[in-house]
């Protein structure tokens, strides 16, 4: 007890004015003398650092030391018995201190009524102690200094902690901060690091100012009492101690750290600005100072990087709509091309047609002509050559020459409207007398080949359709017949009117046609496997135009074949109802 005397004695003679209420430096007594407690808190009582007194927690053994440690880590100095319930329980404690609680920052200084027990130097090497006093050397001169120095020591530590602290929050924030792509993500996470590097819950707003815009000033992020101030633009709209605030921080352009606010200014390279205001419940220390300062030193940079990635995007989005737009109008240009194209090949491929055509249908009407003129001529000679028979013979010539006039007139007619929109007239036609006139025109081919000309007709009302083409398509089949057919053969020509309209069939005396030939019967210049039997020239068009034909009628052609040398029968069905009855009417051919 002695030792406590020489403490309170000293403790006297202090001058110092009591601690003012406020923040306090937390102090841990663990001894298992009660009178060691009580002549430290009397000693210590107006102790006062930085402003700041003391709060002193006291503890009566290493393990309940042990439990008060846990609940209270911000514990800035321990002073630590060495000896209680063990002889080892104080050092014990100062490894449990170091290696289980990880506790680095706080202050040991052990005090020993024994110090024989505990060797100063051993203790001091094997030991994270700071101090080490032996009871009776401890005065309160000498308390007071070493709990002085413990604890400027201990405040040192906790800057550097802190620092530390806030240095690893600025280089993670700043990888955070430079990821984002817009510059409001971006406000919204100045506030939420800021609030991370000073480790407190503080209201905040971060306006943002840019000349040129129609509303320049405008608030990008808010938290806490602040949010209601999210979206808005302009200054006018918030409280007026936050506006003069503000207004005075983009006046003045320098950080403002005042007791109730706390104002940032950042100015980019870009001449943007930045304010950004914190009312955190807690004055900022000198060390929260400089990493805020540090921190927004960096955002200026982050700021710029948004606002050059937005513009990029603005740039990258027009160009997309420049690249679309000048596409489509590619697009539209090669469309363009491909119709002339494909106007270029139709009219290549009906160039190959006319000539096709001319070569195939003027044919016949020509053999006719040469054919009667000879037979003229022949009878010419004759000594029983009438006017009547002479007449005959010239009508059908004169038939023959109508036939090719019209013929050339169709072609030109077609070529004038391209031969994939050829139009078809519409007039009711006596098919009966088509098909004899058909017949008759043939007549002095198949007479040269000795064949026999048939026609069977059955009486019916006429048939709307282009008699012209109709019987350029019986035509053609006739002349196929006659063609294809034996030496002394049979052709018949039949007409037949049914509900759905009128059939007409050509049937010849012919080799008849393989499979292979029905397959590709209507092809354009495809030549079959049956030849000619009178030496006849054949360039494949007439039944694709005999198909053509009833095509644009709306009708269908069928070739039916009963096998080798037993011939080949045509079938033409045309409507009774054209096509157009149903829809718009097709125009007449010029």
């Amino acid at each position: 007890m002695a030792d406590q005397d020489d403490i309170v004695d000293i403790v006297e003679d202090g001058d110092d004015a009591p601690a003012a209420a406020g923040p306090r430096w937390k102090i841990m007594i663990i001894d298992d003398e009660p009178a060691v407690h009580d002549g430290t808190r009397f000693a210590l009582a107006d102790y006062s650092l930085n402003g700041q007194g003391l709060e002193m927690i006291s503890a009566y053994s290493a393990e309940e030391g042990r439990t008060l440690l846990a609940q209270h880590p911000d514990t800035a100095v321990v002073l630590l018995d060495v000896i209680m319930e063990s002889d080892t329980a104080g050092l014990d404690l100062v490894d449990h201190i170091r290696t289980v609680l990880r506790n680095e920052t706080i202050r040991i200084i052990l005090r020993t009524g024994q110090p024989g027990q505990a060797p100063e130097r051993r203790v001091i090497v094997d030991y994270d102690i700071n101090d080490y006093k032996a009871k009776t050397e401890l005065t309160a001169d000498k308390l007071f200094t070493s709990l002085t120095a413990a604890l400027r020591s201990f405040q040192q530590l906790q800057r550097m902690v802190e620092t530390r602290r806030g240095l690893e929050i600025i280089v993670d924030a700043a990888s955070t901060l430079y990821d984002f792509k817009s510059i409001q993500r971006l406000a919204e996470g100045v506030l939420v690091q800021l609030a991370s590097l000073l480790n407190v819950d503080c209201d905040g707003i971060l306006v943002f100012h840019e000349n040129g815009r129609e509303h320049p000033v405008s608030v990008l992020a808010a938290a806490g009492c602040y949010v209601r101030h999210l979206g808005q633009n302009g200054v006018d709209a918030l409280d007026p101690d936050l506006r003069r605030v503000v207004e005075e921080a983009f006046r003045a352009r320098t950080h403002q750290f005042e007791t109730d606010w706390s104002v940032l200014y950042i100015h980019t390279a870009s001449d943007r600005e930045v304010v950004v205001v914190l009312h955190v419940r807690r004055p900022l220390s000198e060390t929260d100072r400089t990493l805020v300062e540090l921190f927004t030193s960096k955002l200026a940079i982050a700021f710029d990087n948004v606002i050059l990635y937005e513009q990029l995007q603005e740039a990258n989005t027009r160009l997309e709509d420049r690249v679309n737009q000048r596409t489509r109008e590619l697009s539209s240009a090669n469309r363009r091309l491909a119709a002339q194209w494909a106007r270029l090949q139709r009219a290549n491929a009906f160039k190959s047609e006319i000539l096709g055509t001319v070569a195939h249908d003027l044919r016949n009407p020509l053999s006719v002509i040469i054919g009667r003129a000879e037979i003229l001529e022949r009878m010419v000679a004759s000594p029983a050559l009438t006017p009547e028979a002479a007449k005959a013979q010239i009508g059908h010539i004169h038939k023959a020459a109508d036939r090719v006039a019209d013929m050339v007139e169709s072609l030109i007619a077609d070529a004038m409207t391209d031969s994939l929109d050829i139009t078809i007239r519409r007039d009711p036609a006596d098919l009966a007398a088509v098909l004899r006139d058909v017949a008759e025109a043939n007549q002095p081919l198949a007479a040269k080949k000795d064949q026999v000309i048939d026609v069977s007709i059955e009486s019916g009302p006429p048939i709307v359709c282009d008699v012209d083409r109709v019987r350029e398509a019986v035509d053609n089949l006739v002349s196929n017949a006659v063609k294809y057919s034996v030496i002394g053969g049979r052709i018949e020509i039949g007409l037949a009117h049914a509900p759905d309209g009128a059939r007409i069939r050509v049937k010849d005396s012919g080799p008849g046609m393989t499979p292979e030939d029905l397959k590709r019967l209507y092809g354009r210049f495809q030549r079959l496997s049956a030849k000619p039997t009178g030496g006849e020239t054949s360039i494949g068009l007439g039944l694709s135009i005999v198909k053509r034909i009833v095509d644009l009628h709306g009708g269908t052609i069928t070739a039916e074949s009963a096998g080798e040398d037993q011939g080949t029968t045509f079938t033409l069905l045309l409507p009774a109802k054209p096509p157009e009855a149903e829809g718009e009417p097709t125009p007449a051919k010029g």
